[in-house]
């Protein structure tokens, strides 16, 4: 496995933001899985400050080298300066100290062979610890429906088992997220291993915010008409 590098600056501050990679092909279905992706790990987190959660930049070895650069869906990694890395708009290996410990992509049309072809080759190279890819529509554009791979002492990737449930969820364990990704009817979720549990996706969180927000509001009310009968 890649060894650990020393970071070589803790101040982005004086950096130049890399650019934007080349916009792609809007799909809507690709767009909502990696946003609900990243806030379900977002709400899980957020008791840490030092865990980074992003996508839609670069990820390089050097900040002056575009060779064998990829853009990331989602990009995870822990024990870093999150603000640094988005003011960068991109992660730098030698900057930050280590690759990202988890990246995840999401299939589309466009982009489909590519993430199950030269991206696993490039993200094995570059020491991504572990590498996911989720396919809404079952495995269309994708190798499978659901695939982990896990970086070996060769900088090679080895396939994660992934398991099927008798109601058709797939699912694998992500020793660096400490967590279950889960297929569920084009639905990628997040699934506590211990007591499986999915974390809270931002519509179970907006669902809970506003009967929250109703019970307050009876509540208010009840007194309201006690005080004034």
């Amino acid at each position: 496995m890649t060894a650990q590098l020393r970071p070589q600056i803790a101040d982005y501050s004086h950096l130049e933001p890399l650019p934007d990679p080349p916009r792609r092909e809007p799909d809507m279905l690709q767009d909502r899985r990696i946003y609900d992706f990243r806030r379900i790990l977002e709400l899980g987190l957020t008791h840490r400050d030092d865990v980074l959660i992003a996508g839609a930049g670069y990820l390089r070895r050097q900040a002056g080298s575009t060779t064998g650069q990829l853009a990331p869906d989602c990009v995870v990694a822990f024990g870093v300066n999150p603000d640094g890395i988005v003011a960068r708009n991109g992660y730098v290996i030698s900057e930050v100290g280590k690759p990202p410990d988890f990246v995840l992509e999401v299939a589309s049309r466009s982009t489909g062979k590519r993430d199950y072809g030269v991206k696993r080759q490039g993200y094995a190279a570059l020491g991504v610890r572990e590498y996911w890819r989720f396919d809404p529509t079952g495995g269309r554009y994708h190798d499978a429906a659901l695939a982990g791979d896990t970086l070996t002492a060769a900088n090679r990737y080895h396939p994660l088992p992934i398991n099927r449930d008798p109601d058709g969820l797939l699912w694998g364990h992500s020793e660096i997220l400490s967590l279950e990704l889960c297929w569920d009817a084009g639905h990628l979720r997040l699934r506590n291993p211990n007591t499986k549990q999915f974390l809270p996706t931002p519509e179970d969180e907006r669902l809970r915010r506003e009967a929250a927000e109703e019970r307050i509001r009876l509540l208010e009310a009840e007194l309201a008409r006690r005080q004034n009968p």
